[in-house]
């Protein structure tokens, strides 16, 4: 069934459709702030339920509401949209519906994928869609000995990008994925083997920005089922291994406007942009701090974001606040009239993620800002002095940098509701403070008896 059709069906229908494809229960789903999916079982004969009031849930009890515990704002309800739900193969007689944030009748303002609703009608009113491309890079592991993560002691090589043979030993749970993403609608048009032991990518076709937020979660769903059925644990983590590559969740953007014409892209312009496309890369660039904290959420996620030498010897992960044609050393590469933006990794929320990028984008063209100079070097092999003769700036270099980034980032904060980013520092802070004061294996063996 197409999407116009889906999208225009009525409640009866819809059941209809669910009841066909052997349909008993809707997984009402929607995300906390961290972008981890949640929600609960609601039987297929109380959709008007999900799609009327909402399910509802105990506010508190979910991460980055702010929700008291009494009174009629602790109650939170995932409203759905008719026009997500979907069955899902890897779970026969399941389906999920995406749903908004509500309390106490209201829409719910720090419902993260309201924020990027909010960034979308502001698109809208300009005549623009964003397309967005996502590519998931991820880790199939197993568990060691002492429950630790591993790469199959077999995948365990020097050079392992594209290795027909880790593809080979882990094909049927990719394919279990590609098949049960393509029968919910997903494009997948091809599946690799990464840099790393054991780590993988997916991609997709893209769709506009809302449709690529949903899919991704539904990405996350359907992968961790499938692996945890095959004995294996899907991981998202950015830098699982200090001596292997990251992963990153790079973003392909474009934006079209109602008549399918590219907005962002001028072939007289030596790196295919237009005005508007130059001032979203001056956007995203000046706004690339703060947008950290959004794109690169975890603690874990600046052990793939650094300076100079990895320790795993090949990545592409970015350090520099840079842009340039085709580029894959920057953090913004310009590719054919639309851009990659490589800071994003798969710990991220979604729905923030895209909904900070449109703020960032629609700040450089209100402001008219205008990008530096485009680097088209490899800036990997360049020295300390290099950076500072051409004023490039490098990205935070851990999280307590990027939420501090954000925190006075006044303009990102306006467009995405001061409550949101209020209640997301709010988060993430104490994550970052227990971090450092936690006491690592890495100190104990360097400090125990030192000097």
């Amino acid at each position: 069934m197409d999407d116009t059709k889906i999208k225009n069906e009525s409640v009866e229908q819809a059941k209809a459709r669910m009841q066909a494809a052997g349909i008993h229960t809707v997984i009402a789903q929607f995300v906390d702030i961290h972008g981890a999916a949640k929600g609960k079982y609601i039987p297929l004969t109380h959709l008007e339920d999900i799609l009327g009031a909402g399910a509802g849930f105990a506010g508190p009890s979910i991460w980055g509401t702010g929700l008291p515990r009494t009174g009629a704002r602790a109650e939170y309800y995932g409203q759905g949209d008719l026009s997500t739900l979907q069955a899902l193969p890897w779970m026969p007689g399941y389906a999920r519906i995406v749903c908004n944030g509500v309390v106490d009748g209201k829409p719910f303002d720090v419902c993260s994928r309201r924020v990027l609703l909010k960034q979308i009608e502001r698109l809208n009113a300009r005549g623009w869609i964003l397309n967005v491309g996502i590519e998931p890079e991820f880790f199939l592991l197993e568990a060691d000995e002492d429950g630790r993560p591993a790469a199959c002691a077999q995948d365990n090589q020097d050079k392992p990008s594209y290795d027909l043979k880790a593809l080979a030993r882990v094909r049927d749970v990719l394919r279990c994925m590609e098949t049960g993403l393509t029968a919910c609608g997903f494009d997948v048009f091809q599946i690799d083997h990464e840099d790393a032991s054991g780590q993988y990518e997916l991609n997709y076709h893209y769709s506009h920005a809302l449709k690529a937020a949903d899919r991704f979660i539904l990405f996350k769903m359907a992968a961790s089922h499938i692996a945890e059925e095959a004995g294996l644990i899907f991981s998202l983590m950015p830098k699982p291994f200090a001596d292997r590559p990251g992963s990153g969740l790079h973003l392909h953007l474009s934006i079209t406007d109602a008549n399918g014409q590219a907005v962002m892209e001028d072939r007289a312009d030596s790196h295919g942009l237009s005005k508007i496309g130059r001032e979203c890369v001056a956007g995203l660039l000046a706004h690339s701090p703060a947008l950290a904290a959004f794109h690169a959420p975890s603690v874990n996620s600046y052990k793939r974001l650094v300076i100079g030498r990895s320790l795993s010897g090949t990545t592409w992960a970015p350090a520099h606040i840079a842009w340039g044609n085709n580029n894959r050393t920057t953090v913004l590469r310009t590719v054919a009239g639309r851009m990659e933006f490589r800071l994003t990794d798969g710990s991220t929320n979604i729905y923030a993620a895209l909904a900070s990028t449109i703020a960032a984008m629609l700040d450089g063209i209100e402001q008219n800002m205008t990008p530096p100079f485009p680097i088209d070097e490899d800036i990997y092999e360049w020295d300390e002095a290099q950076f500072k003769r051409h004023r490039i700036k490098t990205l935070p270099q851990t999280m307590g940098e990027a939420l501090a980034a954000l925190s006075s980032d006044n303009a990102l904060a306006k467009a995405l509701g001061e409550d949101f980013v209020a209640e997301y520092l709010a988060t993430k802070s104490p994550e970052w403070i227990d971090y450092c004061r936690n006491v690592s294996d890495w100190e104990y063996k360097r400090y125990l008896t030192w000097p």
